[in-house]
């Protein structure tokens, strides 16, 4: 039996975010829905964060209520604080992500707030998600580099994980925020992790910045993990974090995964077509490689 690789799309969030263009609520609804239709189950939508800071999530409320209930497809709010986990619940968001930066300098920059005061807010948020019924999973950024202090030890990166899971995450993220991370980095901090917190779910996000996401990815799985997350086109970054520019593409890594005999349950031609159609959007090349070379071996 082929193993399976469960994705999480995180283009309408974490791609649209850092792209120059503010798309109309319309066009961002075309965009998950044809994503949720290539077979994508969890798919990240909005985040709930400082329409000021982050003018492309401004609708997140109205993209959210337009969004066409799909059985089987879990449609996932970012959260950064106490004030966007109301915000979403309100909205009827039934998953947040929370995302804290494992350095003081970058979760300043990012939150407004040290990395213990974002893990006393994640706390909070965790017990209010647990009351609503809400499905709560957290993201710690900067895991393997950060653009302010430098190298992160996968010490701290244990510690803090220690921490957060104290608030019972369905899954923990690993995020490679600015693209720094090489294989044997992703090898060891997903072991370490894997001890120190036996039966917590973990999740890696990785960045193209430097070229080494989809390898990273590929240690990640052969590691254990076994969701990963990637943003149709490899669109995106982080507004926070300077030159952070490149998720992993969701249509690369498919392709990647399946050629390395894994299952993903996911419409690699979907996916292109999809890239494609954002493409003429956003009024430019997206950064993939498979929405120009397509598929091999190529299908009528």
């Amino acid at each position: 039996m082929r193993k399976s690789v469960k994705i999480v799309e995180v283009g309408p969030r974490d791609g649209l975010q850092s792209e120059p263009e503010v798309l109309s609520t319309a066009v961002k609804v075309a965009f998950i829905d044809r994503l949720a239709g290539s077979g994508l189950q969890r798919i990240e939508v909005a985040s709930f964060v400082n329409p000021r800071k982050v003018p492309q999530m401004a609708d997140a409320e109205q993209v959210l209520a337009a969004l066409p209930l799909r059985p089987g497809v879990d449609y996932i709010g970012l959260v950064l604080n106490r004030k966007g986990f109301d915000r979403a619940k309100a909205a009827g968001c039934l998953e947040i992500g929370m995302a804290l930066g494992v350095t003081d300098t970058f979760n300043q920059r990012n939150q407004g707030a040290t990395t213990t005061e974002s893990i006393a807010q994640w706390l909070d948020i965790a017990a209010a998600a647990r009351s609503a019924g809400i499905r709560a999973q957290i993201t710690l950024s900067v895991a393997f580099g950060c653009p302010f202090e430098g190298e992160v030890s996968v010490e701290r990166v244990v510690d803090v994980a220690r921490r957060v899971a104290q608030g019972h995450p369905t899954e923990i993220a690993l995020a490679d925020t600015i693209g720094v991370a090489v294989p044997p980095q992703v090898t060891r901090a997903v072991g370490e992790l894997g001890s120190a917190l036996p039966g917590v779910a973990l999740r890696c996000h990785f960045h193209n910045t430097r070229n080494t996401g989809l390898a990273n990815a590929l240690a990640a799985v052969q590691s254990g993990v076994s969701t990963l997350d990637a943003s149709c086109g490899g669109i995106g970054g982080c507004p926070f974090a300077p030159a952070a520019t490149g998720n992993i593409p969701t249509e690369d890594l498919i392709y990647l995964l399946e050629r390395s005999g894994y299952e993903t349950g996911v419409s690699l031609e979907q996916l292109i077509e999809t890239s494609l159609w954002l493409q003429g959007e956003l009024g430019r090349p997206v950064p993939s490689m498979l929405s120009k070379a397509g598929p091999f071996p190529h299908r009528a």
